[in-house]
This record gives structure tokens, sequence and C-alpha cells, in this order.
């Protein structure tokens, strides 16, 4: 049967399909159930056709898709595991508290009659997938060369951002008097990370931040301390000449956070505040198996701060309270005992 023939043959069962007269569907069901179910198949593709015909004429526009309706891609840009559960997690919980603020894109399938293919936003579709959600897209006619241009610049844009990365992204939205609300959506954290950030941004001078780059592997505790040791009066002027040294502009990104975090002093005083920064205090904690008590021990070296919480924390500072006495004996017998010459 030619393809002319087969596709008037479907129409014609199409036809009889939306007839309200029994007797003739039973006719049709009762000569070929097999063709009517693939009449039924090929009527919900043209109803998904005209659909997607419609929105091209009329535009770009935001449609809701079965996650598992929509095809991959044929050219695959990450490698395996990108989309495990750990590998999304983030995008799971911020789509699971703000849903889909950014939709993907994806493409009539070629040859696929009725059919999206993503052309971005895999991890988005991942997501939605776990999340047992749909997936907003618009939908773009494009060829291959064209989807695989679009796939690579959307691609370039959402690579997983560093922290220092992030830190300069929230603090130029700032900068551009974009509201909180705005930044944190578009880092998808809260306020005080956000404002965190942009203080660790905000600290560092945008060239200094510009030649040391990405740093991948260096986190938010360590640019927090960078950025401290970095307003210390003198330290500025320091690093700037430090930077265009042959050594530091030789090393990778990560190399150079850490070659310049050395070779400023880590205390002095501070621009910001006018007082002395003392190195962070040391803290040691302990809990119980049953997690009812926490202890966190601070220690600058001078003094010694314990910290007692958790759901017994009151209960068991008090109990320590009144056996001081006992404690500080014990403590003075564990201590070796002195002997003459």
């Amino acid at each position: 049967m030619s393809r002319k023939d087969s596709k008037g043959m479907f129409a014609a069962v199409l036809g009889q399909l939306g007839t309200e007269e029994a007797e003739t569907v039973a006719a049709v069901r009762s000569t070929s159930p097999h063709l009517m179910k693939v009449a039924a198949g090929v009527r919900q593709m043209q109803e998904r056709s005209e659909l997607a015909e419609r929105l091209l004429k009329d535009g770009e526009q935001i449609i809701e898709l079965d996650p598992d309706d929509v095809l991959p891609s044929t050219i695959h840009d990450r490698f395996e595991g990108a989309y495990d559960a750990a590998a999304i997690a983030e995008i799971v919980e911020s789509m699971r508290e703000r849903g889909q603020i950014v939709p993907g894109l994806v493409r009539p399938a070629p040859g696929r009659p009725g059919s999206f293919q993503i052309v971005y936003g895999r991890r988005r579709l991942a997501a939605a997938q776990r999340l047992g959600i749909k997936f907003k897209a618009t939908v773009r006619e494009l060829t291959d060369e064209q989807a695989v241009v679009f796939q690579g610049e959307e691609n370039s844009a959402r690579q997983d951002l560093s922290y220092i990365e992030k830190c300069s992204f929230a603090l130029a939205q700032q900068n551009a008097g974009y509201k909180r609300e705005t930044i944190c959506a578009s880092l998808a954290t809260g306020k005080s990370h956000v404002s965190e950030m942009i203080k660790v941004a905000s600290s560092i001078d945008r060239e200094v931040v510009q030649l040391i780059g990405a740093a991948p592997a260096i986190g938010r505790g360590r640019w927090e301390d960078f950025a401290r040791r970095y307003v210390i009066k003198g330290n500025a002027s320091k690093a700037k000449d430090f930077i265009k040294k042959g050594k530091f502009l030789e090393a990778s990104s990560d190399d150079r956070f850490n070659l310049l975090f050395s070779a400023l002093p880590e205390d002095g005083v501070s621009l910001e505040t006018g007082k002395s920064v003392e190195e962070k205090p040391k803290q040691n904690t302990w809990a119980p198996e049953d997690k009812s008590v926490s202890v966190r021990l601070k220690d600058n070296g001078k003094t010694a701060t314990l910290a007692v919480g958790s759901t017994d924390g009151l209960r068991f500072a008090s109990f320590i309270t009144e056996q001081l006495d006992d404690l500080y004996q014990a403590f003075r017998l564990s201590e070796p005992k002195q002997t003459g010459d």
C-alpha cells in the first residue's frame, strides 16, 4: 500500500471516529480493531501537530508537556551522571519550592509529527520528571544546525557557577537595581545567603576577582576568609602587586586563589570596621548518639566559650554547672604530677 493510500485510509477512519452514528463506529470496530487503535493514535498526533503549528504561527508561547513525551537531543553535551538525583538536587529543590521559573526550549521533532524534541533545559526536564510535574517550554521551528547552536549557547550560559561567580552575579544584579527577591530567585537561595555573597563580592576589587578566576574548587568559607583578609589595611595593594607576577598568572584558577590567600597577612586593622582583625576562633563540637545535646567550644587562643544546645541542652548545662567543683578537681588530678630535680 502506498503512503498516499495509507494516509487516505487513516483519514477515512478518523472521519468515522468523529461521526455520531453508532452503527458506523461499530462496523469499523468489528472490521479492524487494530486499525481503530492506530487511527486513534494518528488523531492524537494530528492534534498535537496542529497545536505546534498554531504556536509557531502565533509566535513563541509557553506550553506544558509531559516530561516522558519529550524526545532527547541527538547531541549529548554532558557526561554520564549529569542527570542523576545528586546532580540535579538543587534544581529539584528550587522547582519544588518555586516551580519552573525559566522555560526550556523544544522543537517539533524531525520526522515525528506531533512530537517534540528538547533543545535546552534538559536538567529542568529531568527535575520535572523527578517531581512528577509538567515541563514548561517554548516551541520553535529549528533546523538541526540551529538546534545545536541554541543548545550550546544555553549550556554555556547555564553551566554551574562557582561560588565567586554567584557572588559576582548577585552583586551585578544589585548594582543594576534589581530587587532582592529577584536576585534570590535567580540564584535559588535565601536573602541571608545573597547578602553574604554580595558582601564577599563587594569586599574584593573586581580586577582581583577576575584575575583569580572562577576557582571552582574554592567554596563559601574560604572566600569569606579571603574577603576578611582582603579588607585589612594594605592588603588590597599587596594583592594588586602580587597578581602581576608570572608565577601567579601561570597557575590554575584554584591555585591562584591559594597563592594570593597565602600572600596576604591575616592580621591588622580592617578597613570596614576600623578594628583589629584576629584569626577566626577554632571550634570543636560534641554530641551524644541520640543528638539530645550539642556542645560547641570556641577557642580564640585567649578565651574559650562553651555553648550547649539542642533538646536537653539547658538541663545538661545546669547539670554541668552543679558539677563544676567535682569537674575541676578531676581536671587537676588528670594533670601530670610535677617532680623535683
